[in-house]
């Protein structure tokens, strides 16, 4: 049984001869018994609910993704009311992006303490995604005090001494499908020295669908594609991978194991 730790269902291209149905349905008869639907923008957190909530096997989060930000502005109090939700298992997507968006690097780091401001005081994990800027996320989550709230780095594509200041926080490196990539030489020598009891695998669908799908909508069914390049690099079986990170994920997000079969 696999889990897929950071997916947006609600960005998938539903039609009508694949509906989300059809790829929760796909999900199942992959063995995926759970998934974690993040949240990038609070203006589309109802419409994410409603696409997601009713199915048990999917827990979401809540958060303003960096790229999002200089669109969405300051969050403010909003996020904290939204995150205090019961039914929201995790804070984020949140953090720093500095390849895509240099010109509005105060208003992302504005909004990522605030995120870990609102972890902390909710006491639920950080789902974190980083893009060369290693130094200013790992500076502010230890001025943020993150390591009481933990949380994710999630589709990790940075440096081994990154992956390892993480670790000292407490928090956990998600593998996502860019590990099966030809040209993913340090990412894989990532997962070599992780323990395997601090990683988590996920497909960040629809985006970055692994290898033998490449080019393709990604979908969850796929995580386990990435289970099986972890595996290989890890020297382990593939059902050690599934059942050693699923065990990771309901640790960290808190959350009681779903039966499949429900």
């Amino acid at each position: 049984m696999f889990v897929d730790s950071h997916c947006h269902l609600d960005k998938l291209k539903v039609t009508e001869e694949l509906g989300i149905e059809q790829v929760l349905a796909d999900a199942k008869a992959a063995r995926v018994e759970h998934m974690l639907c993040i949240g990038v923008a609070l203006d589309d957190f109802e419409q994410m609910q409603g696409i997601v909530g009713q199915h048990r096997h999917v827990s979401f989060s809540c958060g303003v993704h960096p790229l999002y930000v200089a669109k969405h502005g300051y969050v403010g109090a909003q996020l904290a009311a939204v995150c205090a939700r019961e039914d929201v298992v995790a804070v984020g997507e949140t953090g720093l992006d500095y390849y895509y968006d240099k010109d509005h690097i105060q208003a992302q780091q504005d909004s990522f303490a605030h995120h870990i401001e609102v972890a902390n005081a909710v006491q639920k994990p950080l789902i974190i995604h980083t893009r060369d800027a290693r130094e200013d996320t790992i500076a502010m989550l230890r001025e943020g005090q993150a390591q009481h709230c933990r949380g994710v780095m999630h589709c990790f594509t940075e440096s081994l001494e990154m992956a390892e200041q993480a670790l000292d926080l407490g928090f956990y490196i998600s593998i996502s499908g860019i590990v099966t990539f030809r040209n993913a030489k340090e990412l894989r020598h990532v997962v070599e020295n992780v323990p395997i009891e601090r990683l988590l695998i996920e497909t960040d669908a629809p985006w970055l669908a692994p290898i033998p799908h490449r080019g393709k909508e990604n979908h969850p069914a796929y995580v386990q594609h990435v289970a099986e390049c972890v595996a290989q690099l890890k020297g382990l079986d593939v059902a050690e991978v599934a059942e050693i990170t699923r065990n990771n994920f309901y640790e960290l997000f808190k959350l009681q194991r779903t039966a499949l079969n429900n």
